[in-house]
């Protein structure tokens, strides 16, 4: 690879790390052994090809820094868990918006062809969502009520099991990631035809308004989280395929702990998904304003915190001056 090339791949990257470094409130000592390990690897890139260049004067001057800084912060702050929410899992999450992209992209496409699958065969709901669902709802609709299958059950036990569901659901989609990132489109796009299968069904009940003003208080995060857990699993699987400057090895393992932190960042969305499903959801009859409330809010959230936030704090990041001066 031509050093301008090579230079071109990752001068963002050196920046950024450059002001994290100086920067009091954005650093950690997990983060900084990050940077480091990244960073020696390019600079082990950069002196086996450019030895002699201003590039790997760079690279060393750099991580000289890192490794001292890793030293001079030893001790854990007691911020720890702050900090990996607000600047850690951003930063990383910034690096696998195009996996995001990817994910989403595969998940709608599942969706649609779950929607029209659904409408151009009557047997094709029942195949996906199961006959006792179909059959329980068509009950309730029959009743009356026919969301009232979220009423069916305890308020804590219903939230234990959907929280922990929904988890083993996700980290599911992220450890699949590990096939080639098959398993992960595998996984979202199972959910897509499902979702899709699903509301399709009570749109052919005239139900559609009804039962999204209902599902989607706590169907927003719960759906975003599967397919954020999918850009998760498909960054650890597009690690190994296309690792760069790296080795396979050594990309493949930065894309997993990548994934994984992900993956981990999702727990408390998945709480409260949890929670709005077994406490909030069952009252079915709240306010039409309440309840769009409640979805755009979580939908600003969601689009808030994994895409602007990022981006935002990324650029922050970025050092004015010129890497050449």
């Amino acid at each position: 690879m031509k050093e301008i090339t090579f230079l071109n791949q990752n001068v963002s990257k050196w920046q950024q790390f450059e002001t994290l470094i100086t920067r009091k409130g954005a650093t950690d000592p997990d983060l900084m052994a990050d940077l480091f390990i990244q960073l020696t690897d390019d600079l082990s890139y950069s002196k086996t090809h450019y030895p002699k260049s201003k590039t790997t004067q760079y690279l060393n001057a750099i991580a000289a820094k890192v490794h001292q800084e890793i030293y001079k912060n030893k001790k854990e702050k007691k911020s720890r868990i702050v900090t990996f929410w607000k600047y850690e899992l951003p930063f990383i999450f910034k690096n696998s918006h195009k996996q995001l992209g990817y994910a989403a992209l595969i998940f709608f496409i599942a969706l649609l062809i779950g929607i029209v699958s659904a409408a151009y065969d009557d047997t094709f709901i029942r195949l996906i969502l199961g006959d006792g669902y179909v059959n329980q709802t068509i009950e309730n609709i029959n009743k009356g009520d026919p969301m009232a299958i979220y009423k069916s059950a305890g308020q804590v036990n219903m939230f234990f099991g959907i929280t922990i569901n929904n988890i083993y659901v996700a980290f599911l989609c992220f450890i699949f990631g590990i096939i080639f990132s098959l398993g992960t489109g595998y996984m979202l796009f199972t959910n897509g035809v499902m979702l899709g299968a699903f509301q399709y069904f009570f749109y052919s009940k005239g139900l559609l308004a009804q039962s999204m003003l209902v599902i989607w208080i706590h169907g927003t995060l719960e759906i975003s989280a599967i397919i954020i857990a999918g850009c998760a699993g498909l960054t650890m699987g597009n690690s190994f395929l296309f690792p760069g400057t790296y080795s396979r090895g050594v990309s493949f393992i930065k894309g997993a702990k990548q994934g994984l932190k992900i993956a981990i960042g999702l727990v408390p969305v998945f709480i409260t998904a949890g929670f709005l499903e077994s406490f909030v959801t069952r009252y079915t009859q709240m306010p039409v304003w309440l309840s769009l409330s409640i979805i755009f809010t979580s939908l600003f959230f969601i689009i808030w915190y994994f895409i602007i936030y990022p981006i935002r704090l990324n650029k922050k990041a970025l050092p004015s001056a010129d890497l050449h001066n």
